[in-house]
Parts: structure tokens; sequence; C-alpha cells
């Protein structure tokens, strides 16, 4: 059940999540916009690909922070928990300074389901 109080908070001082995530995967999407130049591709196999430690999740209103680098202009934004999976995942479309990206984030904390909910909540407000 999603926290009342959590819920407040957020609608009177402007929506935002903070979390952690150990799994995060960025890639270029889709095929048609312009390619990732080497030093793209190596920062974010360095930060966030192939880094094996947690990556902090910030989101606010209509943008997803990982690590530091911003994400916006998101769409196609499909949050679940997976069948089986003590997890919660989000995937979405975005853009990161002037290029595109299709973003995989998955949390397997022990609050997993608040973090889904949180997540859902959010959806639902800025689709509106």
């Amino acid at each position: 059940m999603l926290n009342l109080n959590w819920l407040r908070f957020c609608l009177l001082t402007g929506f935002e999540i903070e979390y952690f995530a150990e799994k995060v995967h960025v890639h270029r999407w889709p095929h048609d916009t312009p390619l990732w130049n080497y030093s793209v591709k190596k920062q974010l196999d360095v930060m966030i690909n192939k880094n094996p430690q947690k990556k902090q999740i910030m989101i606010k209103e209509e943008s997803v922070q990982i690590e530091n680098i911003a994400f916006v202009s998101l769409k196609k934004i499909g949050i679940s928990v997976p069948f089986f999976k003590d997890e919660c995942t989000m995937i979405f479309e975005a853009r990161f300074g002037n290029l595109f990206a299709h973003v995989h984030i998955t949390t397997r904390s022990d609050d997993f389901l608040e973090i889904f909910n949180r997540l859902i909540s959010w959806r639902k407000n800025i689709s509106k």
C-alpha cells in the first residue's frame, strides 16, 4: 500500500524519488539517432554499464539522474516487478545532452515494492 504521508510530501514539495540500483544499462536508441563516439561509450561503461557498484538514482519531476548523468525528454516509461523476482525494473527512452538512449534500471533492495509504488505514482503524475 502506498504511504499516504509520502504521497502528501511529494505533492507539496515537488516529486522526488531517490534510491540505489544494482543494475543499470544505457544504450543508444533508436538506431536512427546519432552514433555515440568512443568517449561517450567509455564514460557510460565506466560509470554505469560495467560498474558493479550500486548506482544512485534520483527522479525529479520529468528527469531521471543516474549518478551524475541527467536524462530528460522521457518517453515510453515502463515499470514492472518481474514474476518470481524480488526486484523492480524501470525502462524508458530519454535524451542526455544531444544524444538519445534506452535505459534499464533494476533495484533489488528490500523496499523494492515501495519503490515500485512510488515510480508508478510518479509516472501517472508526469503523463498528465
